[in-house]
């Protein structure tokens, strides 16, 4: 259901929205590379089912397929690039302290759409080789500090080019993990309880997302075989035109052949043992890896302010979403 607030005034008119989407982007890729040591790659559009590459979400999200009579098969449209990037680190011959940035674009179909959701994705999607050193909550938690270090510096950057702009963000992360958060306020729903903890904290990650909590419920889903449940999370900024928390990014340190085995027992999925990525992680073959995606239309939302992802990005939209932004003033591109 889309919402517009009373009142609402984009800061920038259309022409500058362009302008400064094109700024966000250009200067947020260079302070991420330089922050996490990543070297900018080309993504697939799409993978080949049989590989296990595919994200599978939530489990119920249907991906796109079509046949490839030219290469005898079928091929679906990448949910996301979470395993893909761990063994292109394996391909491509990274070592430790280093990664990959790839520029993903997605297509899901099955995306209910609202304020922050469309059917088209589009992320960067980073991933570095780590060791059993590194592989802990307080490398991932650096991590986070370096990536809202890129997003504060990037809106220092915008905001000295488009004066009127008044987003401001706050620079200091507050870590909490899924179960002290449903410990703290067990009759809200999680939507609820993020909302309630980003607008008294403003940036936010919530650890360890996957796992069933005491309440019987997971905080969100996630797939059991890229994220270690016990050493990911959400990156969550406040909102203030919304009035609400805003995820950025989901990371993670990613699955090692010990937490693959039991995560994939847990949710039933112990099939997936036998596709061909998944036998390469529990051989051992595959680096360890730390990695995520960073929302770029979400980034340009909070950044500029805006109150609708298509004001961001060109999707398709269905009549109510355009009835509502057409009698609110909202261009949607």
């Amino acid at each position: 259901m889309v919402k517009i607030p009373e009142n609402y005034t984009p800061s920038l008119g259309l022409y500058e929205t362009q302008k400064a989407i094109g700024l966000i982007k250009n200067v947020f890729l260079v302070k991420i590379c330089a922050a996490l040591h990543l070297k900018r790659v080309t993504a697939p559009l799409f993978v080949d089912p049989s590989t296990g590459l595919n994200d599978d979400l939530n489990g119920v999200e249907r991906p796109v397929e079509f046949d490839i009579p030219a290469v005898g098969g079928n091929a679906q449209v990448v949910h996301s690039l979470a395993k893909w990037k761990r063994l292109a680190l394996h391909d491509y011959g990274f070592y430790v302290g280093n990664g990959l940035v790839a520029d993903m674009n997605a297509i899901r179909r099955d995306e209910e759409l609202d304020n922050l959701h469309s059917i088209y994705v589009d992320q960067w999607h980073c991933e570095k080789v780590i060791d059993r050193d590194t592989r802990n909550m307080a490398y991932l938690e650096d991590t986070v500090r370096r990536i809202v270090s890129a997003i504060c510096g990037t809106l220092d950057e915008l905001k000295w080019q488009f004066s009127g702009l008044s987003t401001e963000l706050c620079r200091d992360v507050y870590f909490i993990t899924a179960q002290e958060l449903e410990d703290r306020y067990p009759d809200l729903t999680p939507k609820q309880r993020e909302n309630v903890i980003v607008r008294e904290h403003r940036t936010v990650f919530i650890e360890q997302i996957g796992g069933v909590l005491k309440s019987g419920k997971p905080h969100d889903g996630r797939a059991p075989d890229y994220d270690d449940w016990s050493m990911n999370g959400d990156l969550l900024f406040w909102h203030e035109p919304l009035g609400m928390a805003l995820e950025i990014s989901s990371m993670g340190i990613r699955v090692d052949e010990n937490s693959l085995a039991a995560q994939l027992k847990i949710a039933g999925c112990e099939a997936r043992a036998e596709l061909p990525f998944h036998k390469m992680l529990l051989n051992g073959e595959l680096p360890l890896t730390i990695g995520g995606g960073i929302g770029q239309s979400r980034l340009c939302m909070l950044l500029l302010g805006k109150v609708h992802i298509g004001e961001v990005q060109a999707s398709l939209w269905n009549e109510e979403t355009r009835r509502v932004c057409a009698e609110k003033g909202v261009i949607l591109l």
